[in-house]
């Protein structure tokens, strides 16, 4: 069957209507597909955008773009991010059929080389995103034992080598996106533990404190490269780089169910986040800690609440990024069936374990958690998120346009295409002053 300029031989199901009460092709997939709730799908984004990411934006976002630029660049990311996936969940059905794969949708607009392209970008972002909640948990993990014994004996190396672990017997465990479900309960629990307490911390230590210093730090080139890299921050913040995966579990009608997930991802989903980048910041300025809640004072056991349940929600959180890669393997070696198969556990043990282990070993070489998520935004969440889903919609409804829409998402390539390789060029320089300064398999 002919898609644009690409041939796909996947087998096809008609197993339920579109908007338009007409058959839909959903292509083939190991995966469960319209099963979710438009609310449990704006559970999972929301889980997405406050997981214990949102710990590290005090110190990755506010402090180098201080008060105006933080402020007006949190809620202008929040905006267009808003846009650009609307955009992306309008074409899901595009043709007459549903597009569960972002690399599906890409090739079905621009042919077999897009495809290709849009699948490295994806696997790209996903797998820089999974070492970060690896860095994350192994941080959080670490955080809680010098809690109680300051004795260097447990370097942060061995705290992201236990993290991955448990976040392989994780993925073993829950085989798919949908099977989530009471988990993403938990993940609520987990993040409303951490996000009040960090909070409370941060607002008790605020009214104490003197005056803080909220300087942008760095002078000349320095400086300018940290605002850049900051900007990836931000966009990193907001966007998954998974859409369709995750509106391919939606219930029908599809478009308007994820519409009404998106709104409230980026409406109520968002004020745990603007309340702990900006009070963090705030009680803080800029010495505000990478991870915040090496920032705050209180209680030995509130901290360790608040580090235990950021390490378990980063746990759920990477499932979800992860679980597109996990799709593609289970579709591609036919894991069907019960999750409780012998063949199937085995499959994910060896596979899913493989995986996380890679991830894992990048995490523990490389354990820079502002760099990651600066370099993360520049070169995969820009163009997945901002970049092709402007083109695709421009391609897509090129014939419904008018000439001041058609230049509107031009500007908007434009824009996002010169940010992300301003902000490649800066989250590289990070990367190799910090790789100098700390040296691999760092204990920070």
């Amino acid at each position: 069957m002919r898609k644009g300029n690409m041939e796909l031989e996947t087998n096809k199901v008609y197993d339920y209507e579109d908007a338009r009460g007409n058959d839909a092709e959903v292509p083939d997939t190991a995966h469960q597909i319209s099963t979710d709730s438009w609310f449990q799908v704006a559970f999972i984004l929301t889980t997405g955008i406050n997981s214990a990411f949102v710990l590290g934006y005090p110190g990755t976002v506010m402090v180098p773009l201080g008060w105006f630029g933080g402020v007006i660049g949190l809620i202008l990311a929040t905006a267009v991010s808003l846009y650009a996936n609307a955009l992306v969940a309008y074409l899901h059905e595009l043709g007459g059929q549903r597009h569960i794969r972002y690399r599906d949708l890409a090739g079905f607009i621009y042919g077999k080389k897009a495809y290709n392209l849009t699948w490295v970008l994806q696997y790209i972002n996903l797998f820089m995103i999974n070492t970060g909640y690896i860095i994350l948990a192994g941080s959080a993990l670490k955080a809680t034992y010098v809690l109680f014994k300051d004795d260097g004996l447990l370097k942060l190396p061995y705290c992201i080598a236990i993290a991955g672990l448990v976040c392989a017997m994780f993925a073993v465990c829950i085989p798919h996106l949908s099977a989530l479900r009471i988990w993403l309960g938990f993940s609520t629990v987990f993040s409303l533990a951490y996000i009040v307490i960090s909070f409370v911390l941060s607002l008790k230590d605020g009214l104490r404190s003197p005056p803080r210093d909220y300087e942008i730090p760095g002078e000349g080139v320095s400086k300018i490269f940290t605002i850049i890299g900051a900007s990836a921050n931000l966009v990193f913040a907001f966007n998954t780089g998974m859409l369709p995966e995750i509106q391919a579990t939606i219930k029908q009608p599809v478009v308007k169910n994820m519409m009404k997930a998106l709104y409230f991802q980026f409406t109520v989903g968002v004020l745990p986040l603007y309340l702990v980048a900006f009070t963090g910041y705030w009680a803080y300025g800029s010495s505000t800690e990478v991870y915040l809640l090496n920032s705050v004072n209180g209680a030995v056991w509130v901290k360790a609440l608040a580090n235990i349940t950021a390490f378990l929600q980063s746990v759920i959180a990477l499932h979800i990024f992860a679980s597109p890669m996990y799709e593609f393997l289970d579709t591609k070696y036919g894991i069907k069936g019960s999750a409780m198969n012998v063949k199937n556990m085995s499959f994910r043990m060896v596979v899913r374990g493989g995986y996380l282990a890679f991830n894992t070993f990048v995490a523990a070489f490389l354990p820079f958690l502002g760099d990651f998520m600066s370099l993360t935004g520049a070169i995969s969440t820009f163009p997945l998120t901002f970049i092709l889903a402007n083109h695709m919609y421009l391609k897509a409804k090129k014939d419904k346009l008018n000439s001041s829409q058609k230049l509107w998402h031009w500007l908007n390539i434009g824009f996002f295409s010169i940010m992300s390789l301003a902000a490649t060029i800066s989250a590289i320089r990070l990367i190799a002053i910090d790789s100098k300064t700390f040296h691999v398999f760092a204990d920070l």
